[in-house]
């Protein structure tokens, strides 16, 4: 009983600690979803530079992409002309940060840790972009389609109610499993580690910075998520080199990143990707245990470190944040698993003189999967209108004349897997 109450004890500190700016975050999400124009943006990823690089590096840092709803954005933006170089670079650079991880890091681990997060992000996406292009230089350099304009459109007409509706609802619900797992398993650390485990390898930074890939590599969870686990880390010992190892590491070489951009963007490009991911984390970690001042990083001294921060904000914030988020939660869950019984067929527009056609799509996970399937589709020649339901993985497709062929070929060359008619 006594283990029960040390660990939901963790729990509710981390919770508290979490949610003020978690909210926030979604907040900013929302903002940037509704008010920046991604469908403009896009055209300036299209060349082999180190423009398009910067600019790919530039566009990611901010978005609020989880691990998983980086992957379509990032093949898409690929698949629509983006040179290779730039879709490594926005895949190596978004899942590292996004507004809502840079204020959770703030929280947790200083200030020091989240203005160094974007700029290491930046630093290697742009890195990675330009090692892809030289590595492959010799494919060829011309564009696969013309750059759309109309990316991720926003569907409500009223942005007021878009920031909300996408902040609140529909991107919490990409990140919603893995920010809980992510809490889970940090109060588990938190509460049941020994106090310095890790001390033990002060003395071997190197050594626990491969601690830190171990731990981080078979872990699926977002940037977001995987802050209070490296905050619980570093509670228990782990240097903040080793730490920032696992920020970076854990988001970006999960399983599905690994198959997908293996899968569309080579077998070349991926080794270079995962490359430079861990290369870069392990130099980065080396220069912050070394050559910064420790004082900023020490979690005893750490204004905003999980003990003290309380004195930094009223209870009352802290807590009525986290009954919000809870509920917030509660509510994603509640809308993925049990939606309302108002099914995705009343919402497909079916005209006498035209065909419509159910097929499964497999290996969506979350709402940017989604849209990514329904804007690439929709821009097939004959389309009308198209449904994509990810709980039952599959687009009920309304056109002119459907074109099974050409819509297997546009969902393969997405990443994901073209199940047939149904």
């Amino acid at each position: 009983m006594e283990y029960i109450k040390t660990y939901f004890t963790a729990l509710l500190v981390l919770l508290n600690e979490m949610s003020p700016y978690l909210l926030l975050g979604f907040l900013f999400a929302g903002l940037l979803h509704a008010l920046v124009p991604k469908g403009k943006i896009v055209r300036y990823l299209g060349k082999h530079n180190f423009r398009s690089v910067l600019n790919a590096a530039l566009l990611g840092i901010p978005l609020p992409l989880c691990s998983c709803g980086v992957i379509p954005t990032g093949l898409s933006f690929y698949k629509n002309g983006a040179s290779k170089g730039a879709s490594i670079s926005f895949l190596i650079s978004t899942p590292q940060t996004g507004v809502d991880s840079i204020m959770i890091t703030y929280s947790m681990l200083g200030l020091p840790f989240a203005i160094l997060r974007p700029i290491i992000a930046l630093i290697t996406g742009a890195f990675g972009g330009l090692f892809t292009n030289y590595v492959t230089r010799s494919e060829s350099t011309e564009s696969q389609e013309k750059l759309e304009e109309n990316t991720d459109p926003i569907k409500s007409g009223h942005k007021f109610i878009e920031i909300f509706r996408y902040g609140f609802v529909d991107f919490l619900q990409d990140i919603a499993k893995w920010l809980v797992i992510g809490l889970l398993i940090a109060a588990l650390l938190s509460a049941f580690i020994p106090e310095n485990f890790f001390s033990q390898y002060r003395g071997n930074e190197f050594i626990n910075m491969l601690i830190a890939i171990a731990i981080a590599g078979p872990l699926y969870v977002c940037a977001t998520g995987s802050v209070p686990i490296a905050a619980a880390l570093m509670m228990k010992g782990l240097s903040p080199g080793a730490a920032l190892v696992f920020l970076m590491v854990g988001p970006a070489t999960n399983a599905a990143t690994i198959s997908m951009v293996g899968k569309v963007l080579g077998r070349k490009t991926l080794f270079t990707y995962l490359g430079t991911v861990i290369v870069s984390a392990l130099f980065f970690g080396f220069i912050i245990n070394e050559v910064m001042p420790q004082l900023w990083f020490g979690m005893s001294g750490m204004n905003h470190s999980l003990h003290n921060h309380q004195d930094m904000m009223p209870m009352w914030i802290m807590q009525s944040s986290s009954i919000i988020l809870t509920l917030l939660i509660i509510n994603t869950f509640r809308l993925r698993y049990w939606p309302s019984k108002k099914t995705s067929d009343n919402n497909t527009i079916i005209l006498n003189d035209m065909e419509t056609k159910t097929v499964a799509v497999l290996g969506m996970t979350c709402n940017h999967c989604k849209a990514n399937v329904e804007n690439n589709l929709l821009a097939l020649p004959g389309i009308k209108d198209i449904t994509v339901d990810l709980q039952k993985e599959q687009a009920i497709i309304t056109a002119d004349k459907v074109n099974l062929e050409l819509i297997r070929s546009t969902v393969e060359g997405l990443g994901y897997k073209y199940g047939g008619e149904k």
